[in-house]
């Protein structure tokens, strides 16, 4: 089992430390806005996440890949647990990449491998679309 630890600073500030030991800061009073609260962190790890997976994929597929930027979008629930109901992910890719090859990457992605999507998919509709720039 994997944990996990979640330290309280004051007010409503925390650090928490990954099982892999790294610290990330959290402020869950919007108004201060010190650091990012813990839904913002869910938008994050869908992004990275599903980043993850698309370089990976591409890469064993021998697509020259320059730059990837994956933009999360979401809405919240209106009441209390305010999950996130709706998500829209587009990922920006650029290279010398095959359009056929783009899809299968983000068909894998979003059914097999992202298993934070995966998660999310129980409360959320989720967008995928993509937009694919050529390399200078």
């Amino acid at each position: 089992m994997q944990t996990a630890k979640v330290k309280w600073i004051g007010d409503e500030r925390f650090v928490g430390t990954s099982p892999s030991g790294h610290t990330v800061p959290f402020d869950s009073d919007r108004e201060s806005n010190l650091a990012p609260g813990p839904m913002d962190m869910v938008l994050l790890a869908l992004g990275s996440c599903t980043a993850t997976d698309m370089v990976v994929i591409l890469r064993k597929k021998r697509q020259k890949l320059d730059s990837l930027e994956v933009v999360c979008s979401g809405e919240r629930a209106k009441e209390p647990p305010r999950v996130w109901v709706k998500l829209e992910l587009c990922f920006h890719l650029r290279g010398q990449l095959d359009r056929a090859a783009v899809e299968q990457a983000l068909k894998l992605t979003r059914e097999k491998y992202c298993s934070v999507a995966a998660m999310l998919e129980r409360t959320a509709e989720i967008g995928w679309r993509y937009e694919l720039e050529s390399a200078p």
